[in-house]
């Protein structure tokens, strides 16, 4: 079922191998598991999950450019955009940044047989290095401000409708609306010199 509505809502956007569907289903068979006694998501339907999270999280990664990258998700939380990511792109290196200890462990648990990603559980501001991209899903400007332009020299962020604000310290391209939904983009930034 998890397989079929991914394929059917990308619609032959992207081809994903057997490996790439085994390995998002197992993360969301996982999530469902673990959102019973932990807030993981507040979507419900498989279908709304699967656009929501995991088409969107992919549509991401096809935007990030070729070759290995060192790639920060912010505010990781069940690891959208974060696992779908690093399981598209296997070449990169993917750390999940969740201060939220408990959803830290369910994001080490999901990648325990994966090399390519790291945890890191700390809030985003406390971290002390930086990434050639800085990914995010659902998390406010206003709990990205302070850590943003510290993490990397390009973002990457699926939002709503409201644009970006300049505090955030990165110049923006035009934003991409995604083909799921109405007001979903993908805005895309460098970091202001």
């Amino acid at each position: 079922m998890f397989a079929d509505i991914l394929r059917e809502r990308l619609g032959g956007r992207v081809v994903l191998g057997q490996a790439q569907v085994d390995l998002l289903e197992m993360h969301f068979v996982l999530l469902t598991r673990w959102n019973k006694v932990l807030n993981l998501t507040a979507i419900r339907s498989e279908e709304e999950a699967v656009e929501r999270h995991y088409c969107e999280s992919i549509f991401l990664a096809m935007h990030l450019p070729a070759g290995p990258l060192r790639v920060a998700d912010v505010g990781s939380g069940g690891g959208f955009p974060g696992f779908p990511v690093g399981v598209m792109r296997p070449d990169c290196s993917v750390t999940l940044i969740e201060s939220h200890q408990r959803k830290s462990v369910f994001l080490r648990d999901v990648t325990r047989r994966l090399d390519n990603f790291r945890i890191l559980a700390v809030r985003a501001e406390e971290v002390r290095e930086e990434f050639d991209h800085v990914i995010s899903r659902a998390v406010s400007y206003g709990d990205l401000t302070g850590s943003l332009k510290n993490l990397g020299v390009s973002a990457d962020l699926l939002t709503g409708g409201e644009a970006p604000p300049e505090e955030l310290g990165f110049v923006w391209k035009e934003s991409v609306r995604l083909p799921w939904g109405k007001e979903r983009f993908l805005r895309l930034g460098e970091r202001r010199k």
